[in-house]
């Protein structure tokens, strides 16, 4: 009896040294060196100092910035320790009223445009942590960013193209932009009329 106890405690203590140890630390050196940026959490800096992940949304509402997918998160916005979609059904009344309230948002940012608004502007996502947009949802916001920053609507419609992943491998997903890299990117422009950083 005593030596099958001894032998389920040696076993038991190599593979806790096994799988508790040397796999995560294996993994990890290995993530590391292959996938720094990625094992890291996709960090994006602004002068030197990282400001958000390019895996999860921010929340802008300036007219100079692009705007993302809404988020459905409580306590705040795009809360990456709780991600979840609202849960309301098409039929649900507060759904209804969330999506004229950013209806009405979006058009009290740009009167003049009578484009569709694109679905995923005015509905959250199931993760509430969305951090790309469609380049139809880029499109919409265009003349607004333009006409806050003061800058040629090509010149920002060019930047949006610049920032627009294709497919990944040409067939899996659908063309996106990512937000917040966008957004630097603005912020980055040479000429550009505005006095607040990223995140306002």
């Amino acid at each position: 009896m005593g030596r099958m106890l001894r032998n389920a405690a040696m076993l038991l203590l190599l593979m806790t040294v096994i799988t508790g140890i040397a796999y995560p630390l294996l993994v990890t050196g290995l993530a590391q060196a292959v996938f720094p940026v990625q094992a890291n959490g996709s960090l994006l800096a602004k002068d030197g100092k990282p400001i958000g992940s390019a895996l999860i949304g921010q929340p802008f509402t300036a007219s100079k910035y692009f705007w993302g997918r809404p988020s459905a998160t409580a306590p705040q916005a795009y809360n990456g320790t709780a991600s979840n979609g609202s849960n309301l059904g098409p039929t649900n009344p507060a759904l209804a009223d969330a999506v004229r309230q950013r209806i009405a948002a979006l058009q009290a940012a740009d009167p003049g445009n009578t484009a569709p608004i694109p679905v995923e502007l005015v509905t959250a996502s199931g993760s509430g942590l969305d951090p790309e947009i469609s380049p139809a949802a880029a499109q919409y916001q265009l003349a607004r960013v333009a006409r806050a920053r003061g800058l040629p609507l090509a010149e920002v419609q060019a930047l949006v193209a610049r920032c627009t992943r294709g497919r990944q491998l040409g067939v899996l997903g659908e063309p996106r932009v990512n937000v917040l890299e966008l957004n630097l990117a603005l912020d980055a422009l040479p000429e550009h009329h505005v006095g607040a950083n990223v995140g306002a």
